[in-house]
């Protein structure tokens, strides 16, 4: 019983960026969903990233979050991003999950979020999204696919953190985001 607790104790991984910086109590908060959910879902069960925010809901939910629940027009969330003449929302993105003070995004990303560059995508949309200071990018540790009759097997958590960790360290390039949450489940 130990043995299968612990594994499920590093299921989840996570690293904050800057790592000069701590992670604050609603970033902790998005951290323990995720734990909550690997310790009862089917370690055996491959799932898209719609069926981790489905899993993710109720706990996102229950701490005040918007989070999609299709992907028709009126169960996504909307994050403005620009603004016309009288307010108008002009240019908006969609988003997983919002928190509900505006300044907290979530994407959980499945199979594209390395091999089709969807964590890139995901950055740039919430370094432009209003009042969004804080984006969290959800992604699998190993993602398994097949190519040219081969099983393949690629480490996007890894690939993911390492390509944070470039972009804080070599600091030419400035984000408007206090931070990046990244998570591996």
């Amino acid at each position: 019983m130990f043995k299968k607790e612990l594994s499920h104790f590093i299921m989840i991984n996570f690293q904050f960026f800057p790592r000069s910086h701590g992670v604050t109590k609603e970033i902790r908060d998005v951290i323990e969903c995720f734990k909550q959910v690997d310790a009862t879902k089917d370690e055996n069960l491959h799932l898209k990233s719609n069926d981790m925010l489905a899993l993710l809901r109720p706990g996102l939910e229950a701490l005040g979050y918007q989070v999609e629940t299709g992907k028709s027009r009126s169960e996504q969330i909307y994050v403005p991003v620009l603004f016309s003449e009288n307010d108008e929302i002009d240019k908006y993105f969609a988003a997983d999950a919002l928190s509900a003070d505006h300044k907290i995004v979530i994407e959980v990303e499945a199979g594209r979020a390395v091999r089709n560059n969807q964590f890139l995508k995901d950055i740039f949309q919430a370094c432009m999204m209003y009042e969004v200071e804080y984006l969290v990018i959800a992604v699998l540790n190993e993602y398994k696919f097949n190519s040219n009759g081969s099983q393949i097997v690629a480490y996007d958590y890894k690939e993911v953190n390492t390509f944070l960790e470039t972009l804080y360290i070599s600091n030419r390039l400035q984000l408007p985001l206090k931070g990046i949450l990244l998570i591996g489940y």
